[in-house]
């Protein structure tokens, strides 16, 4: 058998529509881009998902089957000079060959203002038809005018089912796969899991796995001792930067403030197994004291710094043990948004109102000049009153007399903040 030196991945790329495997939200029957398949027409368009789920792939399908020039261009190697070039081919091959041109721009969110600028004009008048892949989320890294003019696509991870079809054709087509290969059934397991979701990755592993496998009878046999040592216990997809991470802290976060222990440590699990550092969840886990349970139950917030005091004095696994349980504690507890919700509208109500004086009763009055200005004439001492509260008194300025930011619920530890509110109120009602 000869050897081919072109990678298993680009040898298997598919050469029709009905090859390409995953993305039936967008090439199955009916769905947008199967149609525009089927019409030979083409738009800008913007790819964005996971590596390895086949963004390259379906535009170059896309451009071949409408008989499209097809150029591509790194958004991390190409400035202005290079789009340019293109562009000028782009015309020339219309005007000599009636022939549209389509750009793919791989990683397009690396595209700059200075290219995205330079680049436009050629899409808008039609020298161009854009297709650009990116990983990150294209609201973010790409200006309103180019984004108007593109339809973004969404690729999802592909699915096991996806990986299964794709590995049993590369086990058995004998002129571009590796027939050759016998992979044993908990190598075949880990291959797919290592993938995740990535087809990519999981052509690459089997291709280097099969390069290290030994012959029996005539197969090159991959069982789980070769594939190991390819792949390593590094598995998982996990941009540390990127989409996925905001996914990931923010799926934790919504699990704890959801009340689902067993959700919220799944998703911990999943950020440390990715790689994150365990005092960014530390700082996240305080947040989510403050914010989602407050004096509902203000232990929580003890815990979680507790918890971020452990991870730095210790490290790891104690401080992710303790860490864990802060994130249990908090899922379980009772919720209160009360504090936050109040914070912020005091801060919205500061902007607004601006620089309101302080009322003179609660001024300082150290000097005698200022106690001659009536600062902190008639304040009334709290403790000195019946109740240690000083009904009707007032500590706002003038403006804001009988605002309220703070609305304690009725869960938790508030129960007993809002009936001691009801009875300061029902003290001021009396004369």
């Amino acid at each position: 058998m000869s050897i081919s030196l072109e990678p298993l991945a680009s040898r298997m790329r598919p050469k029709t529509l009905q090859e390409y495997v995953g993305q039936q939200h967008l090439v199955g029957e009916g769905k947008p881009l199967q149609k525009a398949y089927e019409q030979h027409l083409l738009h800008s368009m913007i790819f964005w998902g996971p590596p390895g789920t086949g963004k390259t792939t379906l535009a170059r399908l896309l451009a071949l089957n409408a008989e499209a020039n097809f150029e591509t261009l790194s958004a991390v190697l190409a400035g202005v000079k290079e789009i340019r070039e293109v562009a000028q081919r782009a015309q020339l091959t219309r005007e000599q060959y009636s022939q549209s041109t389509v750009l793919f721009v791989d990683e397009v969110h690396r595209f700059n203002k200075a290219q995205q600028d330079a680049f436009l004009p050629y899409v808008e008048n039609g020298t161009l038809t854009f297709i650009g892949a990116t990983t990150e989320n294209p609201s973010f890294e790409l200006n309103n005018a180019l984004l108007s003019r593109a339809r973004v696509y969404v690729l999802k991870p592909l699915t096991r089912d996806d990986l299964e079809s794709l590995l049993d054709r590369v086990l058995h087509d004998s002129d571009k796969g590796l027939p050759d290969v016998d992979l044993t059934d908990e190598a075949r397991m880990i291959l797919l899991q290592s993938a995740d979701g990535d087809a990519r990755r999981m052509l690459n592993f089997l291709e280097m796995a099969a390069d290290f496998a030994e012959e029996s009878f005539g197969k090159r046999v991959v069982d789980k001792i070769v594939l190991t040592e390819v792949i390593g216990q590094d598995w998982r997809r996990f941009d540390k930067k990127g989409e996925a991470f905001y996914d990931l802290i923010s799926a934790l976060h919504k699990s704890v403030r959801g009340s689902d222990p067993d959700a919220s440590l799944y998703w911990f699990a999943r950020m440390l197994d990715g790689g994150c550092d365990p005092l960014y969840i530390a700082r996240r886990v305080v947040r989510m004291a403050s914010e989602d349970i407050g004096n509902a139950d203000p232990r929580a917030l003890q815990i979680a710094l507790n918890a971020w005091q452990v991870q730095e004095r210790l490290g790891s696994p104690e401080g992710e043990l303790a860490i864990a349980q802060a994130v249990v504690y908090m899922a379980v507890a009772a919720k209160s948004n009360a504090v936050y919700t109040a914070f912020n509208k005091a801060m919205k109500t500061t902007q607004e109102k601006g620089s309101l004086e302080v009322p003179l009763h609660l001024r300082n009055a150290p000097t005698k000049l200022m106690k001659a200005l009536d600062y902190g004439k008639a304040y009334r001492y709290a403790h000195d009153e019946p109740n240690a509260y000083a009904k009707n008194e007032t500590y706002f300025p003038d403006e804001l007399k009988g605002t309220q930011f703070y609305f304690p619920t009725d869960r938790g530890l508030e129960i007993k903040i809002k009936e001691k509110l009801a009875f300061l109120r029902k003290l001021d009602q009396q004369k």
